[in-house]
């Protein structure tokens, strides 16, 4: 669709950034927290980078006033962050932990003061420790009551002084990795136990929205997802039935349940007749129909390429430049295991590089355009406003002799981003806001301290936390002038 000339963002457009819980707090057993899966999982031998772990990641919990401070000088106009659910409930129920509850209202209390809005993100992948050990975590319906407890404390306590809210963020995400190839907590490879966990979660979001609609009228509730639009390699019929059948796979999956409360017919036949298909019991379709997001939030960095499933239609030598090298931290381009007979995608599709596009340093493709076919399929399909939760480049950037960080790689990139936003914007999309990752460089969950997203870089590395100085990169600066001119893409 071609324009002319581009619609402006509207006013009051939320230009912002994102973080989460064990990425940045560190203080990970002070005041009373309790400990997460993540606490424990880094810990095991291998499992990250160097053994790198969030106890101290990059002390925000500490620092936080310095970095609203650096947030209001940047002109922010939101800030998205995670609660960590065990420093408000050390054991994941029971009694509350008032400190850890006061630090998340000094925040907020500190962003507003700014006139920055806050965007509480209520789970980022760390259930508490003590939930995974006593019915193990999301695999039990025990968890749905426990998580909507939480919520309530945060929506009692918060609730006039947020408005948007996220309940889960990258539910494809946390489970694939989590429950699917040991890559995350709980360190699990079993296909039907995702699917069973991935219901229970879909459960628990719907019951938490519904206490939200209930407790903060006024406000706005949604998930975040990870969402990227697939495509197919080419024309041939059978691989634009590939690509029908990886969205449906990789994103109608969760986002019809969140809107519309219903699973996608042809994967869940699927499903079943491998096996693996979550267990519906009475009273569960009820639930899920009975919550409606607000909105959506879009976490994006990348789609995914298809052709047909290799098992009707092999390889051939002529196409052996398009294999993907897939990396084990990237769910969106994960293949199926050779030995899990219960690969369902393999039946569906197979990944395939695009020749069209470039990759990043940590290989993953840079497609600009792809934020604004997302837009406009959630927009068609779902019928909801939404807010880009996440959006960024992961790169080595280097602190120079003048110990600054020239980052025109990352300005470039979201520069071409959020052009396409704009582009989708004056297609007919309603979008809140834009929240880029991160505001500061952060722990990168299995990939350390390496691979950095932030506008602020934090001087630190895998080994050594050095004084943890925060040096403003020069992305800092153009976003700021970016903000100053409500998204005039000034140089």
């Amino acid at each position: 669709m071609y324009h002319d000339k581009l619609d402006k963002f509207p006013e009051g457009f939320l230009w912002g950034a994102a973080s989460a819980a064990y990425q940045i707090e560190g203080g990970w057993d002070v005041d009373g927290k309790g400990p997460s899966i993540w606490d424990q999982f880094t810990k095991i031998p291998g499992k990250t980078f160097q053994g790198t772990n969030g106890d101290i990641a990059v002390d925000h919990y500490h620092r936080y006033k310095e970095d609203v401070r650096l947030m209001a000088e940047m002109g922010l106009k939101a800030y998205r962050f995670s609660v960590a659910w065990s420093r408000i409930l050390p054991s994941g129920k029971g009694e509350v932990n008032e400190k850890g509850l006061l630090f998340y209202e000094n925040l907020i209390d500190e962003l507003k003061r700014y006139d920055i809005e806050p965007v509480l993100t209520l789970y980022h992948w760390d259930i508490p420790q003590a939930l995974q050990d006593e019915y193990q975590g999301w695999e039990s319906r025990e968890v749905i009551d426990d998580f909507d407890h939480y919520a309530r404390i945060l929506f009692e306590r918060f609730k006039d002084k947020v408005k948007y809210w996220v309940s889960f963020n990258e539910q494809n995400v946390f489970t694939a990795l989590g429950y699917r190839w040991e890559a995350h907590p709980p360190n699990i490879a079993d296909v039907k136990r995702m699917f069973e966990a991935n219901h229970i979660i879909n459960l628990a979001n719907a019951k938490a929205i519904n206490s939200f609609h209930e407790l903060v009228p006024n406000g706005m509730i949604g998930p975040s997802f990870g969402y990227g639009p697939m495509y197919s390699l080419d024309c041939e019929p059978n691989n634009v039935l590939a690509a029908l059948n990886g969205e449906e796979f990789q994103n109608h999956w969760w986002l019809d349940v969140y809107v519309n409360g219903k699973y996608p017919k042809v994967t869940f036949k699927q499903l079943e007749k491998l096996g693996v298909a979550p267990s519906i019991k009475d009273g569960d379709l009820e639930l899920l129909q009975s919550a409606k997001p607000d909105f959506l939030g879009v976490n994006y960095y990348h789609g995914g390429t298809v052709r047909a499933n290799e098992i009707e239609f092999p390889l051939q030598e002529s196409e052996a430049d398009l294999e993907k090298d897939f990396q084990a931290t990237d769910p969106y381009l994960m293949q199926p295991k050779e030995e899990q007979a219960q690969s369902p995608e393999k039946r569906m599709f197979a990944n395939v590089s695009n020749p069209h596009l470039e990759k990043t340093k940590w290989g993953w493709e840079i497609d600009p355009i792809g934020i604004r076919i997302a837009l406009r399929r959630l927009q068609n399909r779902y019928h909801l406003p939404m807010m880009v939760t996440e959006n960024g480049l992961g790169a080595y950037d280097h602190l120079t002799e003048q110990r600054t960080i020239e980052d025109d790689y990352r300005i470039n990139y979201l520069k071409e981003h959020i052009v396409e936003i704009q582009k989708a914007l004056t297609d007919g999309v309603e979008l809140l806001g834009y929240c880029a990752w991160s505001f500061t460089d952060l722990l990168s969950w299995l990939n350390g301290y390496q691979k950095r997203y932030g506008f602020v870089y934090i001087d630190r590395d895998e080994q050594d936390e050095k004084e943890l100085e925060r040096i403003p990169k020069k992305s800092y600066y153009w976003y700021k002038k970016l903000i100053e001119t409500n998204g005039n893409l000034v140089d």
